[in-house]
């Protein structure tokens, strides 16, 4: 299955993000793909006020991306923010697309590194997969890849997961996002597709607003495709009967005892 990465660098504009993904989405379209994966925070970026922009899934921003799936009929991945509680948001995964039109709040909330998302943010509370051709895909977010029991309860039906993020900069923090992302694969024996903000080569103070570095990684935590910090695409033919020899190799999953 053909799967595009768009790394983009989101502005605070959810109508020019949207405009960008109608670009990106018919580019991958044209190239094939049938899952189109954007990342985290693709409808705003981080480090500005989230209550004002948040939409409901059946909003006119998430319902607009519905509609550019549907035009090319691939489903796509995208991360923005819905109401939450308390006046804070849902930082949500969007999946939309030939019949599906669902969402995934992010569990783990990224208070580390001085920020503290849950000042703005309620968290998720149960794992996201959904099915596209057969195949099931887990989600997940961002500060999620610290996390490696999210990923081992995804593994159980899904060999594909896509990990939507905004990653924050900092020293080591590249990194570390190197390491975790194919750590997580390993865990999980699936694939891994990673796809983050772009560096956006501006100052948003704390914010993350990513650092690029999207990536394949397959289940033996082998990098097949990696950005740098700009702006780009990874077109992905994801070998999904690849995960059953992984697992029959390294069965950790069938191994673990805890």
């Amino acid at each position: 299955m053909r799967i595009a990465l768009n790394q983009i660098s989101s502005s605070a504009d959810p109508a020019e993000n949207l405009a960008t993904i109608r670009t990106h989405v018919a580019a991958a379209a044209a190239e094939g793909a049938r899952i189109v994966h954007f990342p985290e925070a693709a409808q705003c970026r981080f480090g500005v006020p989230l209550t004002p922009i948040a939409e409901p899934l059946d909003g006119p921003w998430a319902t607009a991306v519905q509609e550019i799936a549907d035009e090319h009929n691939v489903v796509v991945v995208a991360g923005m923010f819905t109401p939450g509680i308390d006046g804070r948001v849902s930082n949500t995964t969007l999946v939309t697309g030939n019949g599906l039109h669902l969402g995934y709040d992010k569990i783990h909330l990224f208070d580390a590194f001085g920020f503290r998302e849950s000042d703005n943010v309620t968290p998720g509370d149960k794992p996201v997969t959904f099915s596209v051709d057969g195949t099931t895909f887990g989600l997940a977010t961002c500060y999620d890849v610290r996390f490696p029991e999210l990923f081992r309860a995804l593994a159980e039906t899904a060999p594909v997961i896509l990990l939507g993020a905004s990653w924050g900069a900092g020293p080591g923090k590249a990194a570390q996002w190197d390491l975790l992302i194919r750590a997580r694969a390993l865990d999980a024996t699936s694939w891994v597709l990673a796809c983050g903000q772009a560096d956006p080569s501006a100052d948003h103070g704390s914010a993350p607003t990513g650092i690029g570095r999207s990536a394949v990684i397959d289940p033996l935590g082998t990098v097949r495709a990696q950005l740098g910090g700009a702006p780009g695409t990874i077109l992905s033919d994801v070998d999904i009967p690849l995960v059953d020899e992984a697992r029959a190799m390294l069965p950790v999953l069938a191994n673990r005892r805890l």
